[in-house]
């Protein structure tokens, strides 16, 4: 059941979690770049520029809303969070480069390796991935949760998942993907680090609870790309803060490309049910609502973004 008081309303804590994750970025960054009284280097003023555009942080509010969800401190999801979204960052700085998407807009401002150059993208995208372990090796947890952390990200940003999916999704621009591939695929490239946001800080809590979660991060993950689809033919570049129509462009295969528009919205609320469903079996056996997951979960099928 999703509560009904006004005053406990996961949106209400949204953009503290966004400015939290941010501080803790921010925080740890700020021990490994050079001294600002000898002045910043091309690679760290570069790091900088990826890091400070924002975004709308929904891993990170994953992870936080997954703590609260399970009654943990938000101190605990810190790490994960923010190893998350130095990961997805990084992904995409590479995802635009060049030799993937060619990307010109990100976020509304130049790419990175429009407002560098290609040379200086590819190592900022090798040192935020570095950056992403580095910061959960020094977590203040058991050790044993701070490996299975690390497997846990290694896993869902190798070749068995967000690279995996991206190496589908390039060959998806000279051949038709199938919607069985095109499904494989996102829950891989997209779906596999919005999964291990909520996995990560679960892995800290009740192992049936965890399997739980796992549902709802395996549905929304899916119901996030479908999103992403849609928004492609339907959105503006103002709105997306990137092109429009850079899918079709690039002849990507697409659940709209496959579907149509209406069915890919199906198929995008049938995943959200899903996801939905697996939050009532949680709240079942928690017996306390998880707030912040289900308005995490209509946010992503109604964003404009």
């Amino acid at each position: 059941m999703q509560p009904t008081d006004s005053s406990d309303q996961f949106s209400d804590r949204v953009d503290a979690c966004r400015e939290r994750v941010g501080r803790v970025i921010a925080d740890f960054l700020a021990g490994r770049f050079a001294d600002p009284a000898t002045g910043q280097d091309k690679l760290t003023t570069a790091i900088r520029y990826a890091t400070n555009t924002g975004g709308k942080r929904i891993r990170a509010l994953l992870s936080y809303a997954t703590a609260e969800a399970l009654a943990l401190p938000f101190d605990l999801a810190d790490s994960p969070a923010a190893a998350i979204e130095l990961m997805h960052t990084y992904s995409l700085v590479h995802d635009d480069l060049p030799a993937m998407d060619n990307g010109e807009l990100r976020r509304g401002e130049p790419t990175l390796h429009r407002k560098f150059d290609e040379a200086t993208a590819i190592l900022v995208g090798d040192a935020l991935l570095t950056y992403a372990f580095e910061l959960l090796a020094e977590a203040d947890v058991h050790h044993q949760l701070r490996v299975q952390w690390i497997a846990r990200l290694a896993s869902a940003g190798g070749a068995r998942g967000m690279i995996n999916g991206q190496a589908i999704d390039l060959e998806g621009e000279t051949r038709r993907l199938t919607l069985g591939e095109l499904e494989s695929m996102h829950r891989q490239k997209s779906g596999a680090l919005i999964e291990a946001s909520i996995d990560m800080v679960a892995a800290a809590g009740d192992p049936e609870l965890r399997d739980c979660l796992k549902g709802f991060g395996h549905h929304i993950g899916l119901a996030f790309q479908i999103r992403d689809d849609l928004l492609d033919v339907e959105g503006s570049t103002e709105e997306l803060g990137k092109p429009q129509g850079s899918d079709s462009e690039n002849n990507k295969s697409t659940f709209v490309s496959l579907l149509g528009p209406e069915g890919a919205r199906a198929y995008m609320q049938k995943e959200l049910a899903a996801a939905k469903g697996r939050l009532s079996m949680l709240e079942q056996n928690t017996k306390q609502p998880a707030n912040g997951l289900y308005w995490i979960a209509d946010y992503i099928v109604s964003r404009t973004c």
